[in-house]
């Protein structure tokens, strides 16, 4: 018992000790390609959120070391997004001026506040939220949120400054503005940064790819100034470890302000990873235990934000790069935080040399690597119903923001559900005086009017339901049988239940009791 209490209490205990030599050697290389991804996303997303550029790093340290200790997925990565940075921005912009001291504490009182949220349905063990994103919903969602990153950084490929973008068409409409303005060696240099890294990969797949074309195109830019020397770079930034934020809990007033945008905002995030974190556990057959990732997000959050740490969620870039590099365990993330607090310190000279179209041409081989090809292809051969969910939530991630693309999935796959359950398979059969139906599937409110149909259509003396195949009956269910059972009763006919399972009989005899059931049971 005190050993299960331990791995509940810290679950980095059950894999921890596992590792070896050189499991460690390679997430400690992975962790340092993420790292080298992260500084200059986590800068870029920090400046979306209207915070300094030093916050996005905060938020790539603390949060993910926690992130990754307390969760369960081996791959997932968090740390700064997008999405996150520009909810971050609409809720408090309006009540603070951008950069402000009001508005950093502002933001790290809102992640507190989405992180108690977190935890607390991690606790309540609300991690079934991710049974209703199916697999098409993931498939879709990672076919679409590869193409959106992968647009987003055409810009930076192409040597054009435009500004971020919350939906794929509205970056595609950029782009065609701008086609005239291509700077032709930062496209030779993002390119040529994409396919060395992908003959890097193909030719050796465990070396560091990202590391050795990041390393080459900086060499380039550096030896070549005549050519790269006006090619962008990531900015010089000032570097020091996440320094402690006080935050105004006592002020009750202005959490409760907040509280709206916290739980919005922290659904967003759980959302988001879960789905990343269920899209890359099924390409590595790996089990996720939901609650605890939920746990361990919410954790995030709230130590994250005693160090400056604004809200986190799961990242497809830098956890797709994570499952692509070959990561053994959550140590790469670790390590990767770790990275990035030493290079925050030490090293911010070095990664200012990372010329942006090679940082984009890489994260383009990221995305390639994020579709799984063979399993929409097999999805497509299995079952044309979940394909068409998969292509609405590919289409909805494209023209919508990521987070709303994902609830539109699920929408779409609980539609095609309960469209499928709301009419279930009846075979029908005549045994001498009886119309036998044997239904295939529980009688719930969706279905008690397609059953109600199939029952009025029987005219014989008895209508016999084998009963054998439900396995649940809502009152719904229980008062459309009681009512045909009735209608056939005046009729001089009787319904009857066959091989009905214990709850079934239950269930219909609790309405009117069981002397008084209309309904008929037969062994």
């Amino acid at each position: 018992m005190a050993w299960l209490e331990r791995h509940r209490l810290f679950p980095f205990l059950a894999w921890l000790p596992r590792q070896t030599r050189a499991s460690v050697r390679r997430d400690l290389l992975v962790g340092l390609s993420g790292a080298i991804l992260a500084l200059p996303q986590s800068i870029a997303y920090a400046l979306i959120a209207g915070l300094p550029a030093e916050y996005g790093l905060y938020a790539a340290i603390v949060p993910v070391l926690i992130a990754c200790l307390w969760g369960s997925s081996w791959h997932l990565i968090c740390g700064p997004t997008a999405a996150i940075s520009i909810v971050l921005y609409a809720s408090i912009s309006p009540v603070a001026v951008l950069g402000s001291d009001d508005y950093i504490r502002l933001i790290l009182l809102l992640t507190f506040l989405a992180g108690v949220f977190q935890w607390l349905l991690g606790m309540l063990r609300f991690g079934a939220l991710v049974n209703f994103v199916s697999h098409s919903v993931v498939l879709g969602f990672t076919l679409g949120a590869a193409v959106v990153i992968a647009l987003g950084q055409v810009p930076n490929l192409l040597g054009l400054d435009l500004a971020s973008q919350a939906t794929a068409l509205r970056t595609l409409q950029g782009l065609l503005q701008h086609a005239g303005d291509i700077d032709w060696p930062s496209l030779l240099l993002g390119l040529g940064t994409l396919l060395l890294g992908l003959s890097i990969k193909l030719a050796r797949p465990r070396w560091p790819a990202l590391l050795i074309s990041l390393a080459g195109a900086s060499l380039l830019v550096w030896l070549w100034p005549a050519l790269f020397g006006h090619v962008a770079l990531v900015p010089a930034f000032i570097g020091r470890l996440p320094p402690l934020s006080p935050l105004p809990l006592l002020d009750l007033e202005l959490i409760l302000r907040l509280l709206p945008s916290a739980v919005a905002v922290g659904m967003l995030g759980l959302v988001t990873s879960l789905s990343i974190a269920r899209s890359l556990s099924i390409r590595s057959e790996q089990l996720i235990d939901a609650n605890q990732e939920i746990r361990a997000q919410g954790l995030s959050n709230l130590g994250g934000a005693w160090f400056s740490g604004y809200l986190s969620s799961g990242s497809f870039t830098r956890s797709g790069l994570s499952y692509e590099a070959g990561a053994q365990s959550p140590l790469a993330g670790v390590f990767s935080a770790l990275w990035v607090a030493l290079f925050a310190v030490a090293g911010a000279s070095l990664i200012a040399h990372i010329p942006i179209p090679a940082m984009a041409g890489s994260i383009l081989l990221i995305c390639w690597g994020l579709v799984d090809h063979r399993a929409i292809r097999a999805l497509y051969r299995v079952s044309r119903p979940e394909f068409l969910v998969m292509l609405l939530t590919c289409v909805a991630t494209l023209l919508l923001e990521l987070q709303t693309a994902i609830y539109a999935g699920v929408l779409a796959s609980l539609f095609f559900y309960l469209k499928r359950t709301s009419q279930p398979r009846v075979q029908q059969s005549r045994e001498g005086e009886a119309d036998v139906l044997r239904v295939f599937g529980s009688i719930f409110f969706g279905a008690s009017h397609y059953l109600q149909v199939r029952l009025q259509r029987c005219q014989a003396p008895v209508v016999v339901i084998d009963a054998r195949q439900i396995n649940f009956i809502d009152y719904s269910g229980v008062e459309m049988l009681h009512q045909e059972a009735r209608r056939l009763r005046r009729q001089g006919r009787q319904l009857v239940l066959r091989r009905a399972r214990g709850q079934v009989v239950e269930e219909l005899q609790k309405l009117e009791g069981a002397a008084d059931c209309p309904v008929q049971f037969e062994d």
